[in-house]
């Protein structure tokens, strides 16, 4: 085991992005344990962070340890050990506490054990699952399938790549685009595909009852009903289950 470690992780110098991995998930799983303990009042659970009266959601903690790791990882002895590894670990704590409560940035208000708080733990999947990738060692856009390495075998790969990756995403399938980035197949299948109903591809390019729509609005209510239902009996599981 030290020595695929060592072959693995640390000759290639991705022992850092290991030490973010690893702060990351243990980090989400702490807090979803802590706020889910707070949530059913637990006594002998220390309660939330509440100076002067104001309730400090631990965006705030995050943002102030992704500031942190940020502006150490730039100084002198940002890339040296075990300064290197101290800031990535600071920095996936931080990510972690921040795409915890993605979802109260993007409405603005507390919709934590909402329905949409949801969108919380899929930004931390999502994080979860390109961090991983990238410890495999895969490069984005297909770059490290890249034999040519001029600027013209690095263009043909990129080019058609981003392109794929843009028409999956206005076709409504996020997870699929933003994985894709990662691996190329991914956004190969997604951009051969019918388009969601509501998403930009489908307003532009499905008529009203044409049977391009007819067929997304199937497979819609078909394979992407099912897919949510056992994605969200997953996310409670792991996160709490969304208030009523």
């Amino acid at each position: 085991m030290a020595d695929w470690y060592a072959r693995e992780i640390i000759e290639p110098g991705k022992q850092p992005l290991m030490v973010l991995f690893i702060a990351f998930v243990v980090t989400f799983l702490f807090i979803r344990f802590s706020v889910r303990m707070i949530r059913a009042q637990v006594k002998w659970w220390p309660g939330n962070v509440t100076p002067g009266g104001v309730h400090m959601h631990h965006v705030v903690f995050g943002t102030v340890f992704m500031v942190l790791a940020g502006i150490g990882g730039f100084t002198p002895i940002g890339g040296d050990r075990p300064w290197a590894e101290i800031f990535a670990g600071l920095f996936g704590c931080g990510t972690a506490l921040v795409l915890d409560e993605f979802a109260l940035i993007l409405h603005l208000r507390d919709v934590y054990w909402s329905e949409q708080g949801r969108m919380s733990v899929n930004a931390v999947f999502l994080a979860f699952a390109v961090i991983g990738l990238l410890l495999t060692g895969v490069a984005p856009l297909g770059v490290s399938d890249v034999d040519d390495t001029s600027l013209a075998g690095y263009a043909f790969a990129i080019i058609p790549n981003t392109v794929f990756v843009v028409l999956t995403l206005i076709k409504g399938k996020i997870w699929t685009g933003l994985i894709g980035i990662l691996v190329p197949i991914f956004v190969l299948v997604g951009a051969i595909r019918l388009a969601r109903p509501m998403s930009p591809w489908a307003r532009w390019r499905y008529k009203t009852g044409s049977k391009k729509e007819i067929r997304s609005l199937r497979r819609e209510e078909r394979g992407h009903a099912r897919w949510t239902r056992w994605r969200n009996r997953l996310q409670d599981a792991v996160a709490g289950k969304p208030s009523a």
